[in-house]
């Protein structure tokens, strides 16, 4: 089988988001699976593809809101209000649908699409009518919509996520419906995109590395607890705000804090144990560093890679039940609660255990069952190879 993997931005290796990681584990199941998959999309500026023999290059973007000059706002929001579509899909509108239509046109014969999360797939949806598709919804994208107008301290930014999530529950609607299959990142997410029988969607538990973890190995130790993320994502910026602002005054003077990647600005702290750190060379090492690592997600929808990874590494972690989201084993060094002062203690307590459990365990529980739903949706899509798929 060969199906073209659509998607806003192709991997280029060095994964630095979450959603660039999910990608390179679905790419990875699906070649495992005998999949000839060519990925179709854009670069992130100065980049090149992982595998350039089997990726087309539409162009390089940077897609990227905070990072943008307002000119280039004002004229994402004058294309989104005139042609209808949401504004995180009209940032990929640098090349027409008749070019994309004869870059795949120039890809047949194949059998059809991963429709890669819905920017892309809504950028370019007359593109993707002619052939089968599987859909992967990373997110629930209208419910974070909401959530997004619903912390807005402005009026004008709230009616833009008000009429964005509208936008986005039509497309999701109309993508679902019309894919053979639906892969989601959290078992909750089915039902709230109307696919939640086992015919029509699976939850892709996924890995963040394409080897196993290393065994568990001595860790110089060097703060009581370590973030990382990308904290300009309003999902996340709103975790952080629960951690500052819940959290963190519980905690004692002396429990050392650091906070890595991208913050907004005017984003601080007035407590003297939390030090926002920037980008780190390494996020693995930066993570390994701590004693205890904070899993404080409180909104959003999919999954929290870096819940994954920090259980693929085995490291001991405090976890709210919102960042455990697709998560089917949780190993026995994860302490879980939503209350802030049970949360602090439980950090406190965490740090000084020192747990530290072999994550190879998860790592290849995570990955057989990552493989075992991949294949669920190519027999959808008419993969007669596969026979009978539990």
């Amino acid at each position: 089988m060969k199906l073209v993997f659509a998607t806003s931005i192709v991997p280029d290796g060095r994964q630095t988001s979450g959603y660039e990681i999910a990608n390179a584990a679905i790419i990875d199941a699906l070649r495992r699976a005998g999949v000839d998959v060519t990925v179709v999309g854009f670069l992130w500026p100065g980049r090149k593809p992982a595998d350039p023999e089997s990726t087309i290059v539409l162009g390089a973007v940077d897609v990227r809101t905070d990072a943008a000059p307002l000119p280039t706002k004002l004229r994402w929001l004058g294309k989104a209000v005139l042609s209808g579509l949401t504004f995180s899909s009209v940032k990929l509108r640098e090349v027409t649908p008749a070019t994309l239509h004869e870059t795949l046109s120039a890809l047949e014969p194949f059998d059809g699409y991963v429709l890669n999360s819905v920017q892309f797939a809504g950028a370019f949806e007359e593109c993707f009518r002619d052939k089968p598709s599987l859909f992967v919804a990373h997110n629930v994208e209208h419910k974070s919509a909401e959530e997004n107008a619903a912390a807005s301290a402005s009026v004008f930014q709230r009616l833009l996520f008000q009429r964005e999530a509208g936008l986005l529950r039509h497309l999701e609607t109309r993508l679902c419906a019309r894919a053979r299959f639906v892969y989601t990142l959290a078992d909750e997410d089915r039902a709230a995109l109307g696919v939640a029988s086992d015919d029509r969607s699976a939850t892709l538990p996924l890995v963040t590395r394409a080897a196993p973890p290393p065994a568990p190995a001595p860790r110089d130790v060097g703060c009581e607890a370590a973030l990382i993320g990308t904290w300009t994502w309003q999902p996340n910026r709103i975790g952080l705000d629960w951690f500052l602002g819940k959290v963190v005054p519980n905690l004692p003077g002396d429990f050392r804090i650091r906070i890595a990647g991208n913050v907004p600005a005017g984003l601080t702290s007035e407590a003297a144990n939390v030090e926002f750190v920037g980008r780190v060379p390494d996020a693995t090492d930066f993570v390994r560093s701590a004693a205890v690592v904070p899993l404080i997600s409180t909104a959003g929808s999919g999954v929290q890679l870096k819940t994954i990874e920090a259980f693929e590494l085995g490291l001991p972690t405090v976890a709210t039940r919102h960042s455990l989201r697709g998560i089917d084993h949780m190993p026995a060094n994860c302490r879980v609660s939503d209350d802030p002062q049970e949360f602090a203690r439980l950090l406190v307590e965490t740090a000084r255990s020192g747990w530290h459990v072999d994550g190879r365990d998860f790592y290849a529980r995570q990955r057989e069952t990552l493989d075992l739903r991949i294949r669920r949706g190519l027999a959808a899509m008419g993969d007669t190879r596969l026979g009978k798929v539990a």
